[in-house]
């Protein structure tokens, strides 16, 4: 028996090869795609913490709590050394 994750055909190889050719100079181009696009997200979820009117913010409220994780690594990539909040320990 020929198992095909052990052992993967030429034809899956060659895919594999292919599928890697295409998307291989792309990927950083993407990653920092959605990275952009998180930091943005970042900002309309907390703006108003920050002293940013928002007008998305009763939909945003909520959502705090789930990114405050990722809070620490967007406020340090946007330029603040220190968490602007004094009641959010991250730093």
């Amino acid at each position: 028996m020929n198992d095909t994750k052990n052992n993967p055909s030429l034809w899956q190889r060659f895919l594999t090869g292919l599928n890697e050719f295409y998307h291989a100079p792309y990927r950083q181009t993407m990653a920092r795609a959605a990275r952009d696009e998180e930091d943005f997200f970042m900002l309309m979820m907390f703006a108003e913490s920050l002293g940013i009117d928002n007008p998305a913010s009763f939909y945003t409220l909520e959502l705090q709590p789930l990114f405050l994780e990722n809070f620490h690594e967007w406020h340090t990539r946007m330029g603040m050394e220190r968490c602007p909040f004094g009641h959010v320990g991250c730093c």
